[in-house]
């Protein structure tokens, strides 16, 4: 059987705890036929050495660096990749997450069947940093089969554009759709790339949704989705404007307005500002909670005003640099330390 290359683009940055972790999955893999292409972006650990050593064991691994440049440009890291990789399709693979075994063969099968799906995804595990235990596992189960299949085209973009439920990790793409949209996508201030490339390549053809565990990613306070959750929804609010504007076509037999686009994304902020105060509230960035908690309380409009309840609460501990991870344990609520 003809295995066609796999080539697995894996951005990383200080991540000397993990890389190891990381470069072992891609080579516990059942399918053989990959490449792997690791990019440091100017770790100041020894992130890019631990990255070096494993890939002079192994021809399939290539290690570049460069100048740290930040997520804000995450784009031209991956396109970097992007440029440099052979393969027939592209796996996503973060320099602190990790695979299952069994990942990349049951994606490379379901792509070669039907030449108009474009990208495949799956289930991932959310986990502790050292991969010990698993806070929960992606759930499709409010989701309907078309949804999850982009079937017809454009059924999961509408959803996409309120909720990104397609873990980066999971994912594995046609290269020639991601070519035909111009690689990786990433604009508006977002410091991420992954739900606008999948919304993109959403109008491109259908996807393929595989409902079993596919791999591992780690939870932890620094990550970027907790450290910039009100800078990313923001960008995405930005993004969704912009994209409902620009596929107008499109939105106007979907059922969507920008007037839904509005409610939803006002919602979100009060929350997605309140989120961010109690992880800076973690940090011990007083001030910076105190600004999140106040647009939480009195932006966006009347909407959540539970959240807005939980800012007031937020914005109290910030002024006295009081732990509310310890009163969170105390009253029996999820702690994130």
């Amino acid at each position: 059987m003809n295995l066609p290359l796999v080539s697995i683009i894996t951005p990383t940055y200080n991540h000397e705890k993990y890389i190891a972790d990381c470069i072992l999955s891609a080579q516990s893999q059942t399918y053989i036929n990959w490449e792997m292409l690791v990019v440091d972006d100017g770790s100041t650990d020894d992130t890019f050495l631990i990255a070096k050593k494993l890939s002079a064991h192994d021809s399939r691994i290539h290690v570049f660096t460069q100048k740290n440049i930040g997520i804000f440009r995450l784009s031209e890291t991956y396109n970097f990749a992007l440029s440099k990789a052979k393969g027939k399709y592209i796996a996503v693979l973060e320099g602190d997450d990790v695979w299952l075994p069994e990942k990349l063969d049951l994606q490379v099968k379901e792509l070669e069947i039907d030449e108009e799906t474009v990208l495949s995804y799956g289930q991932a595990f959310s986990s502790t940093t050292d991969l010990s235990s698993n806070y929960g596992l992606t759930d499709f189960s409010t989701k309907s089969m078309k949804v999850l299949h982009n079937d017809p085209i454009g059924s999961t973009t509408k959803v996409l554009l309120f909720s990104n439920f397609i873990v980066a990790l999971t994912v594995l793409i046609r290269r020639s759709s991601l070519d035909s949209i111009g690689g990786f996508k990433q604009s508006h201030q977002l410091p991420l790339v992954d739900v606008t490339t999948w919304i993109e390549l959403s109008l491109c053809g259908k996807f393929s949704c595989i409902q079993q565990p596919l791999g591992k990613w780690r939870f932890y306070p620094n990550q970027i989705t907790k450290t910039y959750t009100a800078e990313i929804h923001e960008g995405f609010y930005r993004f969704a404007l912009d994209f409902f504007n620009r596929e107008n076509h499109f939105f106007s037999h979907s059922g969507i307005t920008k007037s839904q686009l509005k409610t939803h994304f006002n919602k979100q902020l009060v929350e997605a500002h309140s989120r961010s105060g109690r992880y800076k509230l973690m940090r011990k960035d007083f001030s910076g909670a105190r600004k999140n908690y106040l647009k939480s309380i009195f932006c966006f409009g009347f909407y959540q005003p539970i959240w807005k309840l939980r800012s007031i609460v937020g914005f109290g501990f910030s002024l006295f640099h009081a732990d509310i991870e310890t009163f969170t344990k105390r009253i029996g609520r999820v702690s994130y330390k």
